[in-house]
């Protein structure tokens, strides 16, 4: 199961907590609390995957945390701020696994429903 590496910054307790996945580019979430935000950012992934995949576009291969403190538009983020690991839900994992295939919004959509009743998630 592909894990992918969040930025979580907290800046005080003025601000919202962000949290926002560097090979995800656009992928982001928020909360008022770290939990709220960690709940918010675990379907995160799997929402900008379903957009990939409506977009016939595959998921970037997650890198390493080596191998972002080593990307400079990542490194002064991962040294000043804490970081998690988000797996890829199972349902959309096949987005990442098969970078040629074209899948249509219903298939997607399909994958997605069947997960979440396996997993008692919620409904798609």
């Amino acid at each position: 199961m592909p894990h992918y590496i969040a930025i979580i910054e907290d800046v005080g307790p003025e601000t919202a907590i962000g949290i926002w996945f560097p090979d995800l580019p656009g992928c982001f979430s928020a909360g008022d609390s770290v939990d709220d935000a960690f709940r918010n950012a675990e379907e995160a992934p799997a929402l900008y995957a379903e957009g990939e995949c409506e977009e016939g576009r595959s998921l970037p291969v997650p890198r390493t945390l080596s191998e972002l403190r080593q990307d400079p538009k990542a490194a002064e983020d991962i040294r000043d701020y804490m970081v998690a690991l988000f797996p890829l839900p199972e349902r959309m994992e096949h987005v990442a696994e098969q970078p040629t295939r074209r899948w249509t919004t219903n298939q997607a959509h399909h994958a997605l429903r069947q997960d979440g009743a396996k997993a008692g998630g919620a409904e798609w």
